[in-house]
């Protein structure tokens, strides 16, 4: 339960003593045993928690979700497989999936976007790492505009966009290959710019080691970059950059 929303309750008369003890004793965190559950990420980051889904057993992560939706806790998964999803959806009926990003969600609440993060691809295979982001992004609250598909093999269709992605207030830049389109990108706007390498390219990319040496050596200032497919850590900084900017603007 959120924080807030559990001292109303129990200032208002909704929760007794028993009841409110118990919450209590979760904090700070609940043990499962196996995982320790972050409840008060949220207070602390203004984010709530967020799992990692791959390599966990099915049971593992059903427990996980299972406390959390108990709790009334938003929850969002990564790199989730179909498999795991079906599991969770079992006993919790609200859970969704996206496949191409591999994302399971979990909103108890409505989400109030605000600001706006444009997420870039140079191509279509990079697609499934930039929904990562997307994703992500819009389930922190921000509202996302995707430009696909506009790598630097034929940047007139990136400059087709720029006016579009010039709104944003922080743009999220995903290519593989040569990695080229980020340092673009950042010298045509005046905004912050999140580089993700790929592993999307041929032998010499080295699963996506050349993108991330190209994005770390960018030229063009405003350029910070994640690891190799990290869309989500992408994701969850382009929207502490939008919040900043929407906070800072009332």
């Amino acid at each position: 339960m959120d924080t807030r929303a559990f001292l109303e309750k129990f200032k208002n008369g909704e929760i007794d003593i028993e009841e409110a003890e118990n919450i209590l004793k979760k904090l700070p965190y609940e043990d499962l045993g196996f995982a320790k559950l972050d409840h008060h990420r949220k207070l602390r980051s203004g984010f709530g928690e967020v799992v990692y889904c791959s390599g966990k057993t099915e049971e593992h992560l059903v427990k996980i979700f299972k406390s959390f939706y108990d709790d009334g806790v938003d929850v969002l998964g990564t790199r989730a497989s179909l498999e795991q999803f079906e599991a969770v959806k079992k006993l919790v009926p609200k859970a969704t999936y996206d496949e191409l990003s591999r994302i399971i969600k979990i909103q108890s609440s409505d989400i109030e976007k605000k600001g706006l993060v444009a997420v870039c691809t140079g191509g279509t295979s990079d697609i499934p790492v930039a929904e990562e982001t997307a994703q992500t992004a819009e389930f922190f609250g921000c509202n996302v505009l995707r430009v696909y598909d506009v790598g630097v093999a034929g940047i007139h269709r990136l400059l087709s966009r720029i006016d579009d992605i010039k709104r944003a207030n922080c743009i999220v830049a995903v290519a593989g290959m040569e990695g080229a389109l980020a340092g673009v990108i950042a010298g045509l706007v005046d905004k912050p710019v999140i580089a993700v390498p790929t592993s999307v390219g041929y032998g010499a990319n080295f699963g996506g080691l050349s993108a991330l040496l190209t994005m770390l050596n960018s030229c063009a200032e405003g350029v910070s970059v994640v690891n190799i497919d990290n869309g989500f850590g992408a994701g969850y900084m382009s929207a502490q950059i939008n919040r900043m900017v929407v906070d800072n603007n009332g």
